[in-house]
């Protein structure tokens, strides 16, 4: 098993991994789920639901559903409310639908959906894709105007789309501020001299954005107007504070701001996943997307687009370099359970720049994704084996491993609080392993790749073959890698 797991992972380097207790929790889950899979197959699951000895499992009595969301693998799967999605403050259900049902079952039960205290008072609905006419709001004088007379904010300018974002902003001409903390980059590695270089063309304007009375101080001492505001804001893990804290309170921090000095359109870079928020960050996000909703409704001289991109190709190009260097390609179940239409950094950014006048865009919701058809994870390794010259070789882990790992790590932060976000992480793998990053069709309850609009030229066998040749530099995971 250990010789298994170093064929994934390689050789394990604590002092260059510089593993934390979260990472070393997870990998020990893993291991010890492992052992319980082979055991369960040794000792199957009797039908009172403990373990034991000789029992077949067909003689197991109807289990009984789970509590609306929340998981328990005692059950045949979890219950799903999805939502309405017509344009109300008010919340009504939809419907249900079943996701995620889990043959096996534990000796104790779990709550995967669990919410923060901030969350559990109010479901905030997914809005529905509309292709209604949308309300014509009142002339915005900034639309008649030449980009070097706009002035456009962005905060999270130095994140991995951010950065992208302003390079085409400055190539289009337009007046760009770019909002940076002093230290930015994967682990603050950038001090202000450099992080004015990689922004080059943008005023960049070095502040807070998860306070509020110091971003406004910040832009205020610009001396010039805001027109525009594009938010590429993103939790840097997914844990559930820095979620609110990022994704929901400083993007809202974001809105406040360039709306006190004029802004009167606002560019949302969320995400396509929310449509299904299993997780905090989807919950923090559509909390958010809902406000700047209301925004607009309460001024109809407010404007937004709320851009919601399928998966980042540096997402998918984790395990080049090791299928490159002889390792098998490793993938859930059979490879199948889900599908994107990666989009390219550059070409999402364009797609955002766009938004920022393209007024067939306003008070959208903009699904997009990258040109080309919709790729499962085995049609992904299939095209980097073929790439690199290779036989394909593939490693299926059963999709099961991560619900114990989940269920044993939500049990251990009930009692060890600290631990909530290595759960939340599980989560996190979990969702994206099973879910595919694809327009979610309400009315037939699947994922619509033909539903999901295509966008640019760059394609991910384009990305594969450049990775083959000079790596990952540029595209690291940073603090979203979990291993």
């Amino acid at each position: 098993m250990v010789r298994v797991l170093l064929s994934i992972f390689g050789p394990v380097k604590l002092k260059e991994c510089k593993l934390d207790l979260a990472k070393f929790i997870v990998i020990t889950i893993c291991l010890f789920s492992v052992i319980a899979s082979a055991r369960r197959k040794r000792y199957p699951v009797s039908s009172s639901g403990g373990w034991g000895r000789g029992h077949n499992n067909s003689s197991q009595r109807p289990r009984p559903k789970s509590p609306m969301m929340s998981i328990s693998l005692t059950s045949n799967g979890c219950t799903l409310h999805t939502l309405n999605g017509h344009r109300s403050r008010s919340t009504l259900f939809r419907g249900q639908i079943q996701v995620n049902p889990f043959s096996h079952s534990l000796p104790f039960s779990f709550s995967l959906l669990k919410s923060s205290k901030r969350c559990k008072k109010k479901i905030y609905p997914v809005h529905a894709l509309s292709n209604s006419a949308v309300e014509t709001p009142k002339k915005q004088a900034f639309r008649s105007k030449t980009p070097s007379d706009i002035n456009v904010l962005v905060a999270g300018s130095t994140g991995y789309i951010g950065k992208f974002v302003v390079k085409e902003l400055v190539k289009r001409g337009f007046n760009v501020i770019a909002v940076a903390r002093e230290r930015s980059g994967i682990r603050g590695r950038y001090g202000k001299e450099e992080t004015v270089a990689r922004l080059n063309g943008a005023k960049v304007c070095f502040s807070d954005v998860t306070n509020l009375d110091v971003l406004e101080e910040s832009l205020k001492n610009l001396g010039f107007p805001i027109d525009v505001v594009v938010s590429c804001l993103a939790s840097r893990n997914g844990g559930i504070k820095d979620s609110w804290l990022i994704d929901y309170e400083a993007t809202k921090n974001s809105l406040v701001a360039g709306r006190k000095l004029g802004a009167v359109h606002f560019v949302l870079l969320s995400a396509i996943c929310v449509q299904k928020p299993l997780l905090e960050f989807q919950r923090a996000k559509l909390k958010f997307e809902g406000e700047l909703m209301e925004e607009a409704e309460k001024d109809d001289g407010f404007t937004y687009s709320i851009v919601r991109p399928t998966a980042f190709f540096k997402s998918l190009g984790g395990q080049v370099e090791l299928v490159r260097d002889g390792k098998p390609y490793v993938m859930f179940g059979d490879g199948k359970l889900c599908a994107c239409k990666p989009i390219s950094e550059s070409d999402l950014a364009s797609f955002i720049v766009d938004s920022v006048l393209d007024e067939d865009k306003i008070n959208q919701v903009l699904p997009i994704g990258g040109p080309g058809k919709a790729l499962t994870p085995l049609e992904q390794g299939e095209m980097l084996f073929k790439l690199l010259g290779k036989e394909p070789k593939f490693i299926k882990v059963p999709i099961e491993i991560m619900d114990f790992a989940i269920g044993v790590l939500d049990f251990l932060a009930k009692i060890f609080p600290s631990l909530e976000d290595a759960a939340e992480f599980g989560k996190i793998g979990r969702y994206y392993a099973a879910e595919s990053m694809l327009v979610f069709d309400p009315d037939t309850g699947e994922y619509n790749a033909d539903k999901t609009p295509s966008y640019g030229t760059d394609t991910l066998e384009d990305f594969f073959q450049k990775v083959i040749r000079e790596g990952m530099e540029g595209q690291e995971l940073g603090e979203q890698m979990i291993f």
